[in-house]
């Protein structure tokens, strides 16, 4: 177990932000982890994944614990569906890419979803109709107090848009380190309901599309909307989409007649956040070093060398912006630290 003192985080975040942890540790296995949280459990700890989804507005004063734990295997299988058992470092977009090479489905609509396995149930991830909750099972988690390993079904996480149990209830209070995904073998159920993967497969001239198809549609659209953290700092969609009650959005509607929406029930209606932002002029400005993508008004980028307050002023900006036009509150998808 080595443990690095004063160490850079930029390479472990996706936004490119320049911060320093306290100390580091590269956690990959178990056995580290438990002795580590044995060692370490009453001194502050920060728990780092994939680093997609945070902004860095500080430094770290803290062991950070890098989870790193791979691995991926099937645990069972019968004629139609298969479990698959991920640990909590893989990637998730490999780990998807792996799915579909053996023709597991129901995974397919989350291709390139940036960050783990280990944080995909804690953000309940989820793109293009498909969430990470309607292929669960459960996970394994340590709790980080007394280091006991404890197995979560579907049920205990709580899922709900863009949240669980581990967002809520039990925050810090447990480390995920695998998850059990049900994926079909078979008479896969394909999502293609969102018309711009319809547009996509039409465009490509696929009538009857198979998961690896649906696959690149979704990677051909992600790709042309939002950056790759590799050129441009940036962590994906910055601001989940607000849920409004069906009276709001009839008020809306004769304020804004073009407004997109997806009707969640009857009482309630999604909105696209993206648009809110786009109709409130942020998408493609820019201030200094930082500011809002041109081609996805969801996405703040880093440019180079801005640091993590002055990208969380921007959001803070907008949301402000965002209720003074529309009387709607927009939330952070992305964990500001």
């Amino acid at each position: 177990m080595s443990i690095i003192k004063n160490a850079s985080l930029k390479p472990y975040n996706t936004f490119g932000i320049e911060a320093k942890a306290q100390s580091y540790c590269d956690v990959t296995s178990i056995k580290t982890l438990k002795s580590v949280l044995k060692d370490y459990h009453q001194k502050p700890l920060f728990v780092l994944s994939g680093g997609s989804n945070m902004l860095l507005t500080k430094d770290i004063e803290a062991l950070v614990l890098h989870i790193n734990l791979k691995g991926i295997e099937v645990v069972s299988e019968t004629e139609n569906t298969v479990i698959v058992k991920a640990m909590a470092g893989e990637n998730w977009h490999n780990f998807v890419l792996w799915c579909l090479e053996r023709n597991y489905g129901g995974i397919e609509n989350l291709s390139l979803i940036p960050g783990n396995i280990g944080t995909a149930p804690i953000q309940n991830i989820g793109a293009y109709g498909v969430e990470l909750k309607d292929i669960f099972v459960s996970c394994e988690a340590i709790n980080i107090a007394n280091q006991s390993l404890k197995t979560f079904s579907k049920s205990d996480c709580n899922f709900g848009y863009r949240e669980s149990v581990f967002k809520q209830n039990l925050k810090g209070q447990y480390i995920i380190t695998s998850v059990n995904l049900e994926l079909t073998k078979v008479n896969h159920q394909l999502h293609t309901d969102y018309g711009i993967i319809k547009n996509e497969l039409e465009s490509n001239g696929v009538e009857n599309p198979t998961i690896q198809d649906i696959s690149n549609a979704v990677i051909a659209i992600r790709q042309s909307k939002l950056p790759d953290p590799k050129e441009i700092g940036n962590s994906g969609s910055f601001f989940k989409n607000p849920i409004i009650s069906a009276e709001e959005f009839q008020e809306l509607e004769g304020n804004f007649p073009d407004v997109p929406s997806y009707k969640i029930s009857e009482a309630a209606v999604k909105i696209p956040a993206g648009w809110l932002i786009e109709k409130a002029g942020f998408k493609g400005k820019r201030f200094k070093d930082y500011g809002v993508h041109n081609k996805q008004a969801l996405v703040l980028v880093n440019y180079g060398n801005a640091n993590g307050k002055e990208i969380f002023e921007l959001a803070q900006l907008i949301q402000i912006t965002v209720k003074r036009l529309f009387n709607i509150n927009i939330e952070t998808e992305v964990n500001i630290i």
